[in-house]
C-alpha cells in the first residue's frame, strides 16, 4: 500500500466511521469525526449549518421517531478521494434504505451525492465541510 492510498483509506474511514456512529444513535461519537467549526449543507435544510451549536439545534428539531420514515441503513459508496497535504476532498454517494412503513409498504431508497472536505490535525482526519444533495428521494415502491 502506498502512502497516498493509506491517506485516502484513513480519510474514507473518517467518513464511514461517522455514518456508523450516526446509525448507532450516538451523536457524541459523530461529533468526534467533525471539526468543531465544521459547516454542513444538510440535505433536509436550506441553510448552512455552522459549527456544533447549530448542528445541535438541527438535531433537536428533527422529527420524533415514528413521525418520518425510519432509516434502516446508511451506506457510503463509490468514493473518489484526493489528498492535498493536510486536506482531503472526498466525493461519494450515500444510499439510505428505510424500514417498511406502518402499512408494511416498502420505501424506495434515497440516493444522496456528497462532497466532504477533511482536514488532518495531530495525525487525525476530521470533517471540515460536508455538502449533501439528494438525487432520488425515498418514497413508496410501486
Amino acid at each position: 500500500m502506498t502512502a497516498a492510498s493509506h491517506e485516502r483509506d484513513e480519510a474514507w474511514a473518517c467518513l464511514t466511521g461517522m455514518y456508523d456512529a450516526y446509525m448507532a444513535g450516538q451523536p457524541e461519537a459523530v461529533d468526534t469525526f467533525l471539526d468543531p467549526d465544521a459547516t454542513i449543507f444538510d440535505s433536509a435544510r436550506p441553510d448552512l449549518i455552522r459549527g456544533k451549536a447549530e448542528l445541535d439545534e438541527v438535531r433537536r428539531a428533527r422529527p420524533a421517531p415514528g413521525d418520518s420514515p425510519v432509516e434502516e441503513s446508511v451506506e457510503a459508496v463509490r468514493p473518489v478521494i484526493d489528498v492535498f497535504g493536510e486536506l482531503a476532498l472526498v466525493r461519494y454517494w450515500l444510499v439510505v434504505t428505510f424500514r417498511p412503513d406502518s402499512q408494511g409498504r416498502s420505501l424506495v431508497p434515497e440516493t444522496v451525492r456528497n462532497t466532504a472536505v477533511l482536514t488532518r490535525a495531530s495525525g487525525r482526519w476530521r470533517i471540515l465541510h460536508l455538502h449533501e444533495d439528494v438525487v432520488q428521494t425515498g418514497g413508496h415502491a410501486g
